[in-house]
């Protein structure tokens, strides 16, 4: 009886060895190859609505993201450029930012940053970011941050945009897609992300009801942001990249298109340099292989849009 309950136990001691070996070698294999456990994490901003938190590194899928002190995806930078560099601030939502599928090297800012930089002629590209975006969340950074000197300011928008409500803080820490703090375990990670149901957030739901003339008040922030760059005696480009349902035929909604109307009319009136991707995307063949998903682009899209984006600049 004594050697049947010993030989219990070292069944019990190996079963529970071997589980927490497993145990460990799942949680490293997701933080290593994955980065989970070690998500972005978001701080709320009373006029910008949300940033992301200054001064973080991971590697989500294998991707390096940095996010420097002014909540910008990029290294740490000088408030004022170093002497005969160029510098060019670039402001956007995800797509500029590139979200976890783009590694820091290939973002839209660098590879204008690689493109534009010369032996005697060194350039900058600042990247203020972050998903979900909208023309009054990249309005209230400048207002709060400023220009940083840039001798251009350039605003990359998508189609939704257009349509994009006020900021709100709301989603910190209570949308998945905006913690507020780390989990303690890539596996937590895991389950907060793809198994825990999210509660719905009433107050959320009433700013995303936003009425009024959505696209007026984003073309009026647009214009803000010209008149910032304008008093700092900055260039300011303003490009806009389209959803992939937009390519080809039937193209655009009828809203959109009522929306890029108004677009075209307002750039004119105010001499704005414009870029419209979606005539550029549709004059090269298999431009649906430009995305990531329905709205992100991939690498290969990145490098197109920071092609024509350099030509802009130059």
């Amino acid at each position: 009886m004594i050697d049947e309950a010993r030989q219990v136990k070292v069944m019990l001691v190996a079963v529970l060895a071997v589980c927490l070996g497993l145990f460990i070698a799942i949680e490293l294999g997701l933080r290593i190859l994955f980065g989970f456990g070690n998500p972005l994490i978001y701080i709320g901003e009373k006029e910008i609505g949300y940033l992301l938190a200054p001064n973080q590194q991971t590697r989500r899928n294998g991707n390096y993201i940095e996010i420097n002190e002014y909540s910008m995806r990029g290294a740490p930078i000088q408030t004022t450029p170093p002497p005969s560099t160029q510098r060019v601030f670039l402001l956007g939502d995800s797509i500029a930012n590139g979200g976890w599928w783009t590694d820091q090297k290939n973002t839209i800012s660098n590879l204008i940053m690689q493109s534009l930089s010369s032996k005697n002629s060194p350039a900058e590209v600042l990247n203020a970011s972050a998903n979900s975006w909208g023309p009054r969340n990249e309005l209230a950074y400048l207002q709060k941050f400023g220009t940083f000197n840039a001798s251009t300011i350039v605003l990359l928008i998508n189609t939704d945009d257009l349509f994009a409500t006020a900021p709100t803080s709301l989603p910190v820490g209570r949308e998945k897609n905006y913690p507020d703090k780390k989990p303690p375990l890539a596996l937590v990670e895991i389950y907060q992300r793809y198994i825990q149901k999210s509660k719905p957030i009433p107050e959320l739901e009433k700013v995303r009801q936003e009425g009024g003339d959505r696209v007026g008040i984003n073309l009026e922030a647009i214009a803000k942001i010209q008149d910032i760059a304008t008093q700092n005696n900055s260039k300011f480009v303003l490009a806009m990249t389209p959803l992939k349902r937009e390519l080809g035929e039937p193209g655009s909604r009828d809203y959109e298109i009522k929306a890029r109307a108004r677009l075209d009319e307002f750039v004119k009136a105010r001499q704005i340099d414009y870029i419209d991707f979606l005539p550029l995307f549709n004059g090269r063949q298999n431009s649906e292989s430009l995305y990531h998903d329905h709205i992100h682009l991939n690498l290969q899209g990145n490098q197109f849009v920071s092609e024509v984006i350099k030509k802009s600049l130059l």
